[in-house]
């Protein structure tokens, strides 16, 4: 059974750069056709789609924070990095880090808070 864990810091200051990392157990983050997501939901808000990393290592963002958002992985630690820079209160949202496979989601991790604030 695959398992997701998020960790990084719990409060940033504006205009800083944002980094959490989810680690990978129980599976590969390389195993074919494996995409590997980040979503956040941002207080009182809907989820909100981030980007993702495929099995091949090949990134991919959403146009509204692209700019702004850079997801990558270690192998030889199985895990997923997210950083987010020049942050602002806006970005404060619970971060999820999520499995895909056949485009359905299918693990999810617990979660993380990060509150944007000076």
């Amino acid at each position: 059974q695959v398992q997701l864990q998020e960790s990084g810091p719990g409060l940033v200051k504006p205009s800083q750069t944002l980094s959490l990392t989810c680690t990978v157990s129980g599976g590969s983050i390389t195993t074919n056709y494996y995409f590997w997501h980040w979503v956040r939901q941002p207080p009182g808000k809907g989820l909100e789609w981030m980007g993702h990393i495929a099995y091949s290592g090949s990134p991919y963002y959403s146009p509204s924070l692209k700019s702004r958002t850079s997801i990558s992985r270690d192998t030889s630690k199985n895990h997923v990095t997210l950083q987010l820079s020049s942050v602002t209160p806006e970005d404060t949202a619970v971060y999820y880090c999520v499995r895909e496979q056949a485009y359905a989601y299918d693990a999810w991790g617990q979660g993380t808070q990060v509150t944007v604030s000076s």
